[in-house]
């Protein structure tokens, strides 16, 4: 199956409530023209107990036929037949949509509930593509190769992407899939229960189940939209998800510098990889005031591990003297870093 088939039939899943079960099966028995219950389960990662359910819903679609033999057989109808009747209606439909359509003011609040799996998605690829300088994502294989070509465009505007494919067993591997082309660093990790995530800049992120975006139960996905609280997703990201996966490539391109930075643990190991002297620019507040304060100044030190869950940095600014820069919700260090620019000296 190619993935530009695979991402068509998403397309359309969405606008006839297909989850992803029914999407599966159903493109394997178009590509084997029928099958079993059981040949279904061995060709999908769909369950064995929700196979039947599975292919009754695409019954009542008519996008297959049951018959009842021992055991069922679940047999394809041609595409033209099953969509045909729908083409012009459908053809008809939009152009009338368009003309009544009026553009909606774009939604500003600053935390958001969305249940339905289009409006995650979309929500999804509006993150990844608003990112000018830093994204991270946690995405299934599936969701990588339904938004490798906006990754790829982000990688091509210079944007650094920190990119964690999960589950692990079901990533593609580095000979099938280019990584290099969609992210600055890759990893994967093992949990199914590992959510779906992106943050662009550390600001505008989008958070969710894989639960949310596999099938139509009662799940949802949470939007930070430029809001004080988006720092949780980004933390949980750094802390929890980022720093317990392994590595599956890195693009081993040097980007050049300046360098912005939303992740104060990104800036902090650019400056123990690279090595050399720097100059950092600190948009932030103040940990104690919570005043907004902007320090520059040369890095004169700086804190690491290599579990990337400690990291600071010092820099000497001319007006405050050595002032101390930690992350988001900062405590021990004198600045919480917002917006960090680093410069090579």
């Amino acid at each position: 199956m190619t993935d530009d088939l695979r991402t068509t039939m998403e397309r359309v899943g969405e606008r006839f409530n297909l989850g992803e079960y029914e999407i599966d099966a159903y493109l394997a028995v178009l590509e084997h023209g029928e099958l079993t219950a059981s040949e279904i389960a061995t060709e999908t990662d769909i369950p064995q107990p929700r196979v039947y359910d599975t292919v009754r819903s695409l019954s009542d679609r008519g996008l297959v036929e049951l018959r009842e033999s021992r055991p069922m057989k679940i047999v394809a109808v041609d595409p033209d037949e099953a969509f045909g009747d729908i083409r012009s209606s459908l053809s008809e439909m939009v152009d009338e949509l368009e003309a009544r359509y009026t553009a909606p003011t774009r939604d500003t609040e600053a935390v958001s509930l969305v249940k339905s799996r289009s409006t995650i998605l979309r929500y999804l690829e509006e993150v990844i593509e608003s990112a000018e300088y830093e994204l991270a994502v946690s995405l299934t294989p599936d969701l990588l190769r339904r938004f490798r070509e906006a990754l790829e465009r982000r990688v091509d505007d210079g944007v650094a992407v920190e990119l964690l494919v999960t589950p692990a067993s079901r990533a593609p591997s580095t000979a099938e899939f280019d990584y290099d082309a969609v992210a600055t660093e890759t990893r994967s990790r093992r949990g199914i229960t590992t959510p779906v995530i992106a943050v662009a800049d550390g600001e505008y992120s989008v958070y969710a189940t894989q639960d949310a975006l596999r099938d139509d139960r009662d799940r949802y996905g949470v939007i930070f939209n430029r809001s004080a609280l988006g720092f949780l997703v980004s933390g949980f990201f750094g802390t929890v998800l980022w720093s317990t996966a392994e590595t599956v490539a890195t693009d081993g391109e040097e980007r050049p510098f300046p360098r912005t930075y939303a992740s104060i643990r990104r800036a902090v190991k650019d400056l123990h990889e690279v090595g050399g002297e720097f100059e950092a620019t600190i948009s932030g507040r103040d940990v104690e005031t919570g005043n907004e304060i902007r320090v520059e100044g040369p890095v004169v030190d700086y804190e690491y591990d290599a579990s990337e869950q400690v990291a600071s940095f010092t820099v000497d600014d001319p007006d405050g003297g050595r002032v101390s820069v930690g992350g988001l919700v900062a405590a021990f260090e004198d600045v919480e870093g917002q917006e960090i620019e680093l410069r090579q000296q």
